[in-house]
């Protein structure tokens, strides 16, 4: 029977790509939200269908990334999923809902009678909202951890919904309003471009503040944390993490300030985006069910992993070469004119 436990460590390989799925779905994803968090505040109505025309191209192949990610956490570490969704039924479930609403507004908008398309702004609005603030409540409830006993749930089923949570969801909103926004400033101009300088600098001030204040909390959820970023000698070799951020937020508020810059304030929001990523995977790794499961043991058997990874190894490649060509193909200013 195909089996690679002897070559690698599957359970390692897998949380890596499970991992790395995520975060190309928060960055691909986290702009096309961001901008629908911000269409409502847009200044004119050919604004609002440059924003949407400039993320047309990509939304709904970002999905893919959600896809896998989920997908390999059912396949691969089944003992975590049966845990991890019983507790976030509802949050995940209002955000697919979330994604729903605001993929229906593409189609619809497009081609609905003037006096009928505040409906579909106002689904692409909120359904991008409320898509963003249950990622952030998801991320908030992992960073915390579960309530298991034996390999179950054992909490209750509005446990999701506490104030560390509510927090990260916000943050998270701010977060992709940022990504949004350099996103308009490289892919719009004139009226539109200005806007979205504006609208960044607003969101830089915040996004600075969350991460501060997310950043103080996470060592104190729990004290290995604690102990894996303020032990020595680890402190020396993770301080460039918040370092590299305070670097990023500087620079990018240069940029925004200075208003020649177009596309290093998207690509610095990324950055900052992956270096707090980095961060939580550092203090969350080994842990996929905090802090009572690790990779090791929640993973299927050596056979399952194997087959599965054969079908990635291919599939990626492809993934990441699609992602690519749509970039390159839809490079350059977006045009308020109806082309989805």
């Amino acid at each position: 029977m195909l089996d690679f436990s002897t070559w690698i460590d599957l359970p390692l390989v897998w949380g890596l790509l499970i991992a790395t799925a995520v975060l190309m779905y928060v960055l691909l994803d986290g702009f096309d939200l961001g901008v629908g968090i911000l269409f409502p505040f847009a200044p004119s109505h050919d604004c609002r269908s440059r924003m949407m025309n400039s993320i047309a191209p990509f939304w709904d192949g970002n999905e893919t990334w959600l896809v896998l990610g989920g997908g390999g956490l059912f396949a691969v570490f089944p003992v975590a999923y049966s845990i991890i969704m019983p507790a976030l039924y509802m949050p995940v479930i209002l955000m697919l809902l979330g994604l729903i609403f605001r993929g229906v507004a593409f189609e619809f908008r497009f081609k609905t009678k003037p006096e009928k398309r505040w409906i579909w702004d106002s689904s692409f609005h909120f359904g991008s909202l409320l898509a963003a603030v249950m990622q952030g409540i998801i991320l908030g409830n992992f960073v915390q951890g579960i309530d298991v006993e034996g390999r179950s749930f054992a909490g209750g089923p509005l446990d999701w919904a506490n104030g560390f949570s509510l927090l990260t969801g916000v943050a998270i909103v701010f977060g992709y309003a940022l990504l949004g926004a350099t996103w308009l400033v490289m892919k719009t101009e004139d009226l539109t471009q200005k806007w979205a300088r504006l609208a960044a600098k607003y969101n830089l001030i915040f996004v600075a503040f969350f991460m501060g204040i997310i950043s103080i909390c996470m060592p104190f959820v729990d004290p290995r944390i604690y102990d894996l970023w303020f032990s020595f000698p680890n402190i020396l070799y993770l301080a460039p993490i918040p370092l590299l951020a305070m670097a990023c937020i500087v620079i990018i508020a240069r940029d925004l300030q200075g208003g020649t810059a177009e596309y290093r304030p998207f690509l610095l929001s990324v950055a900052l985006f992956l270096l707090a990523y980095i961060g939580f995977a550092v203090g969350m790794f080994p842990w996929i069910v905090p802090f009572e499961l690790t990779i090791w043991d929640a993973a299927a058997a050596p056979t399952s992993q194997s087959l599965l990874l054969v079908g990635t190894v291919f599939f990626l490649p492809l993934i990441l070469a699609y992602t690519a060509f749509c970039f390159y193909t839809f490079h350059g200013k977006s045009s308020h004119e109806t082309m989805y």
